[in-house]
């Protein structure tokens, strides 16, 4: 009686042990932490690159004719095309410096109103036409970066090829000249980082050139020179591969 008694008491204190011992085992089960995620990649933006890029530009300038004071006034815009190579070096997690130099093509032409002078032949009726062919930026980039977004600002100098005619119509003469000229450069952008080579940006520059004066191929009159003052503008896309 006493022996079955205590094969009883044995066999519930160790169905305890095995149930406290599941509790236990399942009480640590819950408690365990979850592994921790994945650390967030951080883009990469050092490298070298090159890409393409469209747009409009606008030139805001004034064509004066030096001898008869015949002056002309306007705002041209066209389309622009072109590319862009530079070096992006990323100083910190959200700190980029770069430098970047861009070629573009330009349909920019305009033909001014007819605008008539007195000179000492007489009231003279005079027209002009100006033509921007190209223009090219080199300069300095700075930037915050935001993971694969990247806000930059730029710096450095500009040139522009501009070609301009003054026709005198009274007498079928003209003055021709075209040259390059420089200025300051000044802009900014943004850009995305939709794969680890490929981005894609909007960019802003304003160049402020210096004045063109020549005395051109056909003066009007002898000495006859003509200036040139402008500024230009231009808002592109492009898309850049990286290295």
């Amino acid at each position: 009686m006493n022996s079955g008694k205590g094969i009883w008491v044995s066999s519930v204190a160790a169905l305890l042990v095995v149930a406290s011992s599941g509790a236990f085992a399942a009480d640590l089960a819950i408690r365990k932490a979850p592994p921790a995620p994945p650390p967030i990649p951080i883009y990469n933006w050092t490298g070298f690159y090159i890409g393409g890029n469209v747009g409009g530009a606008w030139e805001s300038g004034t064509i004066t004719d030096n001898f008869t004071g015949a002056s002309f006034s306007n705002t041209r815009s066209g389309f622009i095309g072109g590319g862009q190579i530079g070096y992006n070096w990323q100083v910190s997690p959200n700190w980029v410096l770069g430098v970047e130099g861009m070629f573009d093509g330009t349909s920019i032409r305009s033909d001014t109103a007819t605008v008539t002078v007195p000179t000492v032949l007489g009231p003279t009726t005079f027209s002009a036409n100006a033509k921007v062919d190209w223009v090219t930026t080199v300069g300095a980039r700075f930037g915050y970066a935001a993971n694969n977004w990247l806000w930059y600002g730029k710096a450095g100098g500009g040139w522009v090829h501009d070609s301009v005619t003054v026709n005198d119509i009274t007498d079928g003469l003209s003055v021709s000249a075209n040259d390059t000229r420089g200025g300051w450069m000044a802009g900014g952008g943004i850009e995305y980082g939709f794969t680890p080579n490929w981005t894609a940006r909007v960019d802003y520059t304003h160049i402020g050139l210096s004045n063109v004066t020549d005395v051109g191929f056909t003066p009007v009159f002898v000495g006859d020179t003509i200036t040139l003052h402008r500024h230009f503008d231009m808002v592109t896309a492009g898309i850049n591969y990286k290295f």
